[in-house]
């Protein structure tokens, strides 16, 4: 892969809170392409509200990620493939964990496809010890006091128990 035309990815979400099955999609996408740019989504459209600002979801990733030289992060309040567009991406990434996953991220795939067609949307599959993980069950686990230790972050576990202890 040529430094004078760096393959570029985006990998786009809410991320609220990261999960290690999003950290391993976004490790596996690392491996296949010269820069990954995680894309924080601002205000989530199929989501009411999020839990963490953005700029906390932000450096939740930044921190866990710091040991992969070509992931970038930042947060995006535009379409995806405008986003895309900015960061000079070849292709969307994102993880499919389930059938449900794939009905969603199909009619994503087709409007984002209408809005500029150069850009791929690329899916890489849920290792099998992720692909029940969701940042919706893990929030769900936290807010009961379950244990959460081995399917986010160390700093998200904390930040998850703090503010939904409140």
């Amino acid at each position: 892969m040529s430094d004078e035309n760096p393959r570029v990815a985006v990998c786009p979400g809410s991320y609220d809170p990261v999960t290690n099955g999003h950290l391993d999609v976004i490790g596996r996408a690392s491996r296949v392409f010269d820069k990954v740019v995680v894309g924080v989504v601002n205000n989530p459209v199929r989501k009411q509200k999020t839990l963490f600002t953005a700029e906390e979801r932000r450096q939740f990733i930044q921190d866990a990620t710091a040991d992969l030289g070509n992931v970038e992060v930042g947060v995006m309040s535009n379409l995806l493939v405008e986003f895309a567009k900015e960061q000079g991406a070849i292709a969307i990434i994102k993880g499919l964990r389930a059938i449900s996953d794939f009905e969603y991220e199909f009619e994503m795939n087709q409007l984002n496809r209408k809005l500029d067609p150069g850009i791929e949307s690329m899916y890489i599959f849920s290792s099998p010890n992720y692909s029940f993980l969701s940042s919706t069950g893990v929030k769900e686990i936290a807010t009961f006091g379950g244990d959460i230790g081995d399917l986010v972050p160390a700093p998200v576990a904390k930040a998850l128990a703090e503010r939904l202890s409140r």
